[in-house]
């Protein structure tokens, strides 16, 4: 089994990280594939896994037609575990389409085998000016979403189609997975509708009181009224 320092750059010779996605010394792109058994990345063009030993599968990077939205240079299919999606071998950035991106979010091999693969990318540090990208599928404008609605992680959505990310935001928003973020968000918006809920009989009460004790033309409560509108509010 080979040994990770065995492995260099294959554009200056330097030795390099193969979980890393560029080279540390001249920052050229690492092409690499994912291990079918551990999700380890390894050089294409390897026999074996550098961290397990196993076969390497065939799945290498296929150029496409579909344009990047932020660089609009070609993007790559990639296959990741059992997910499928497009990667900018330029800007790093990727495309998934509607399905891959809930079979990532719903399926615990898919999210190791993003994990592996993107464990060093990271969001931009400083703060980027906000632009609207166009679909990849459509070319149409992209909506932005919280994803989760908790997790931060901003991304450019496009309803039926998918999702695009920037550098490290897919990582991101596995990782807000992981860690249960898709079940405080169900749990946030079941708060939500009993709140909304709670709110909707509250005005209920309000115009039946109204109805019933206030004729009043001015529609100001009498006092017999706002006495039985407060016993309603505090009604468990």
């Amino acid at each position: 089994m080979s040994d990770a320092t065995s492995l260099h750059c294959p554009n200056c010779g330097a030795v390099a990280d193969p979980q890393a996605p560029r080279c540390s010394y001249c920052k050229a792109r690492l092409a690499t594939i994912s291990c079918p058994n551990c999700f380890a990345l390894m050089f294409r063009g390897s026999a074996f896994c550098p961290s397990c030993g196993a076969a390497a599968a065939r799945l290498e990077e296929e150029q496409t037609d579909a344009r990047c939205p932020e660089c609009r240079h070609t993007m790559h299919h990639v296959s990741i575990g059992p997910a499928s999606l497009l990667e900018c071998t330029t800007c790093d950035s990727v495309w998934v389409d509607a399905v891959d991106f809930e079979r990532i979010c719903a399926d615990r091999e898919s999210r190791a085998a993003v994990l592996h693969r993107w464990s060093s990318a990271r969001p931009p540090v400083s703060p980027q000016p906000v632009r609207y990208r166009p679909c990849v599928r459509c070319d149409k404008l992209m909506n932005r979403v919280n994803f989760g609605r908790l997790s931060g992680t901003v991304v450019d959505v496009c309803r039926g189609h998918g999702t695009f990310l920037d550098p490290g935001e897919l990582h991101a928003i596995v990782t807000f997975v992981e860690a249960g973020g898709l079940d405080r968000m169900r749990e946030r918006e079941i708060q939500d509708l009993k709140e909304e809920q709670r709110r909707l009989q509250d005005v209920q009460r309000i115009q039946a009181i109204q109805l019933g004790n206030n004729p009043s033309p001015s529609g100001a409560l009498d006092s017999s009224a706002f006495t039985e509108f407060l016993r309603a509010l505090l009604e468990p």
